[in-house]
């Protein structure tokens, strides 16, 4: 089951990839994250993985699986013995950078986990995803 929220922001590619590619700033752009720490240093790579922290819920261990520098990082973890998956992808577009962001749930119950809580999770996705808009609007 795939969630996903996608919007046009009106700032280059370049400048959204910056904020995508540092995690750690993300708390200060969505409420939705308490905390996120790297766990390893340099650039976004795969094998990179980080610990994310949330508003009512564990800390989760995140591990990038697919990199392409400027246009999308994926990244996953397991959470209740579901595989969730990740993606924020960058696309140019003439008024400024397609952001769409998706989480994709796999594994054994990840259909009643999806509706169960889709609404929460899209509304999350959707709540980061207007965060890196006004963020990256306003540099």
């Amino acid at each position: 089951m795939q969630l996903a929220s996608e919007l046009t922001i009106a700032a280059p590619v370049e400048r959204v990839w910056d904020l995508t590619e540092d995690v750690e700033s993300w708390p200060s752009i969505t409420p939705t994250m308490t905390s996120v720490e790297r766990l390893d240093d340099g650039p976004l790579r795969v094998g990179s993985r980080a610990r994310v922290r949330q508003p009512r819920q564990r800390p989760t261990v995140w591990t990038v699986t697919a990199v392409e520098p400027g246009s999308q990082f994926v990244w996953e973890a397991k959470v209740l013995g579901l595989r969730m998956i990740g993606a924020h992808r960058l696309e140019p577009v003439a008024t400024g950078c397609r952001n769409t962001l998706t989480i994709d749930l796999e594994g054994r119950g990840a259909g009643l986990m999806g509706r169960l809580l889709g609404g929460q999770i899209r509304r999350a996705i959707t709540t980061e995803n207007e965060g890196f808009r006004r963020a990256a609007e306003r540099a």
